[in-house]
């Protein structure tokens, strides 16, 4: 009985091996449209001209995998899809992500090596917040029912203190200072940066990504799988994802990746980006910013922590701002490129002290660099509902 099982799966083995060499097999082809240089098809028109490849029903109809099927076209008749917008309608097939996601080239990078990168980061902040060097205040915790309200909930300021003279004179502290305030917050309105902002990009880069374990160590993780071939074309890619302008509004180059992030922006009447605690704490300490609630409040009982925040910037109000508390510039800006490298577009699954911390990226499609490679729109936390 043990030889005829293991022949079964044998022969299993080998009918696919045949399958996948075929010209005739609907392997990676579902949904494609009729190309004669095969003897049958594999699209949804193939039923009704009777051309199905003998294999369409079972790789195309039934799959629950992504399994010879990434970046196929979209197929109606599939149960999950294998391509770049399943995760926009939240339909991929539940091993897309080590399957299909190599991480803008090279090969896979799973789940389980993002947590594992991300607590080695983790563990490398070590220009993070201590206990001592910051205390915050919460205050009230509101129902996601009530962020859109605009009430005020919090009589004393989110941050009780901030040892200043510790953290800001650190190299990565200032130079990230440096950048901060470069930007006009309108959208619409054109940024003009001089040769010393262009610079303090530059060096903002150096001293976050070249100059710390923490930076050393994403680029070791990236160059290993493939993804980079130097720390030159790391730094000039994080350059452009991160510091090229582009339009948000009137077709005005008034945007980039950092600004939107760390700095925030104003559109539309409210608060657009900002997902950054250090650009929080300068604007409430300039009494620029008024907290009002938070709507969440993460597992984690040292710093960082997660939280979702409520808040008016100077007339301008923030529904939910999420954002990482308490980290060093460096594991700020480590995590969202770690994410928006390997998952663009899509939630992207770390894990932080043992617990669970899901960034959300999004790609600004309107415009591109390089060769084609898209701008960085948006990344944050991925607070839950409550």
């Amino acid at each position: 009985m043990i030889w005829s099982s293991v022949k079964s799966d044998w022969l299993k083995q080998e009918a696919q091996m045949e399958r996948e060499d075929s010209l005739d097999s609907c392997e990676g082809r579902c949904g494609y449209g009729t190309d004669e240089n095969f003897s049958c098809q594999c699209n949804t028109a193939c039923e009704r001209f009777k051309d199905c490849c003998s294999d369409y029903a079972e790789v195309c109809k039934t799959a629950t995998s992504c399994k010879g099927r990434c970046g196929e076209k979209y197929n109606s008749a599939n149960k999950c899809h294998c391509n770049s917008k399943c995760s926009q309608y939240n339909n991929c097939c539940g091993d897309y992500d080590d399957l299909c996601n190599g991480g803008g080239g090279g090969s896979v990078i799973t789940d389980a090596e993002l947590k594992a990168i991300s607590e080695a980061l983790y563990v490398l902040d070590s220009n993070k917040a201590s206990a001592s060097e910051l205390i915050i205040d919460p205050q009230a915790l509101v129902h996601d029912s009530q962020t859109s309200s605009k009430d005020d909930f919090a009589p004393k300021p989110f941050f009780s203190f901030l040892d200043e003279k510790a953290l800001f004179s650190r190299p990565t502290y200032a130079a990230f200072l440096a950048v901060l305030d470069n930007y006009n917050r309108m959208t619409g309105q054109t940024e003009v940066l001089s040769p010393q902002q262009l610079a303090e990009q530059d060096t903002f880069l150096r001293e976050t990504m070249s100059n710390t374990e923490l930076g050393r160590e994403l680029f070791a993780f990236l160059y290993t799988k493939g993804v980079y071939a130097t720390e030159e074309d790391f730094i000039y890619d994080l350059k452009m994802m991160w510091f090229g302008l582009y339009s948000r509004n009137n077709n005005k180059l008034d945007s980039s990746g950092f600004e939107h992030i760390f700095a925030g922006e104003i559109k539309g009447g409210k608060v657009s980006g900002f997902h950054n605690w250090i650009q929080f704490y300068l604007l409430e300490k300039r009494e620029k910013l008024n907290y009002y609630s938070h709507s969440f409040n993460g597992p984690w009982i040292t710093y960082p922590d997660v939280l979702g925040l409520q808040f008016m910037w100077d007339g301008y109000y923030k529904q939910v701002g999420s954002a990482v508390i308490g980290c060093s510039p460096e594991f700020d800006f480590a995590v969202y490129s770690l994410c928006y490298i390997t998952r663009p577009g899509r939630h992207c699954r770390l894990s932080m002290g043992g617990k669970e911390l899901i960034i959300q990226t999004y790609t600004w499609d309107n415009s591109s660099y390089g060769d084609g490679k898209k701008f960085i729109g948006s990344a944050f936390p991925a607070t839950p509902r409550n």
